[in-house]
């Protein structure tokens, strides 16, 4: 996607109390097709509604900034007083606002340009309807979940057939072997070199991949994904790019640990963690956030890369996530899936909605 791409960014929240039980939802659109390229909504706990409207601003913004840092946005909400404060016309006098409103400013203003337009609440449904999701799946003792497929009123939905039109394909490879891998060790964000097994790995994988008419190559910022990464550009010619949201899970505090040493060490934390998408390690990062970021990766290269074949060399949890969206499941899903490394796993995502999972865990290609 070229800089300053122009993109609208449609935001709301609501409180069931005034204030009480509120959430947030936002999308960002492109301007001249009018595509969806990112959906986020959270519940908030207890707020006001001006509190949560301004909390789906600061959404929308961010996710604008994912798809392009450039981008000149026109923001579109049914909330009066957001759109005239942060339009400089009105004064912003309540004490909780104003934190809100100077975060909102600082987001908008690493951007190409922002304006601020009101309309009426009936133009605004898709970001209200996210608002009501997230605070309906609170209530519920549940996370907010972006739907992948819909089909409401069919208990029992008719097989999805896939859109005649040409998918954005993302062929997914796992990096090669590391030494933490060898002793199944838990390794997030730490730069981790490939083995000598492990170079050779991405080799075969590179072979592999020589004519599966690839577009495009992204990968992780870590190192164990660029170096396989860049075993691939050798035998394509294709120019490697780095996207920071396929990188892997931050695993904080039980980095280079076992799952043993880790239950160890922390038993309450680890079975929380088990439990709760939202529950994050000791100083790192839930599933939660990883899978939020995953998908605003992903919604870029549906506007990057419409209709080609892109390589995504990524890690397990950032794949599994991806295999898990296509397939509408729900996180638990992540459990039950195994990913070797410098496995291959292929979906194709459909312009109108539909997903779907090719292959996956292909290792066919690695030495014996």
């Amino acid at each position: 996607m070229s800089a300053g791409r122009k993109l609208v960014v449609e935001a709301d929240g609501g409180s069931r109390g005034n204030p009480g039980p509120a959430g947030y939802g936002a999308l960002v659109r492109d301007a001249l097709t009018g595509e969806v390229l990112a959906e986020v909504a959270e519940a908030i706990g207890d707020a006001t509604n001006n509190v949560a409207e301004y909390r789906g601003l600061i959404a929308g913004l961010g996710a604008a900034s994912e798809i392009d840092a450039a981008a000149r946005v026109e923001v579109r909400m049914d909330s009066k007083l957001v759109v005239e404060q942060m339009s400089g016309r009105w004064k912003i006098k309540h004490p909780d606002m104003i934190p809100l409103a100077l975060r909102a400013r600082e987001l908008a203003e690493a951007l190409g340009s922002v304006s601020y337009t009101w309309i009426p609440r009936n133009r605004n449904a898709h970001a209200d309807r996210l608002a009501n999701e997230a605070m309906d799946a609170a209530a519920r003792g549940e996370e907010w979940v972006r739907k992948v497929d819909e089909a409401p009123g069919e208990p029992e939905p008719p097989p999805v057939r896939p859109s005649s039109a040409t998918p954005l394909t993302t062929v997914l490879l796992r990096h090669g072997e590391t030494p933490l891998s060898v002793e199944k060790r838990f390794a997030g964000t730490s730069d981790v070199p490939l083995t000598a097994d492990g170079l050779a790995q991405a080799r075969a994988a590179a072979l592999a991949l020589k004519d599966r008419g690839l577009d495009a190559i992204v990968t992780s910022p870590l190192a164990r994904c660029r170096d396989t990464a860049a075993e691939v550009a050798a035998v394509t010619g294709l120019d490697v790019r780095v996207e920071d949201g396929f990188r892997e899970a931050d695993f904080g505090e039980w980095e280079g640990l076992t799952f043993a040493e880790a239950g160890k060490g922390w038993p309450a934390e680890l079975k929380a963690w088990l439990a709760d998408p939202k529950v994050a390690p000791p100083g790192g990062e839930s599933f939660a956030q990883v899978s939020r970021r995953v998908r605003t990766a992903l919604d870029k290269l549906k506007v990057r890369h419409r209709e080609q074949t892109v390589l995504v060399v990524s890690h397990v949890t950032p794949i599994k996530m991806l295999v898990k969206d296509a397939l509408g499941a729900p996180m638990p899903a992540l459990y039950r899936m195994h990913l070797d490394v410098a496995a291959l796993s292929s979906i194709d995502w459909y312009a109108d909605g539909p997903a779907t999972l090719r292959s996956f865990n292909d290792v066919h290609h690695l030495p014996a």
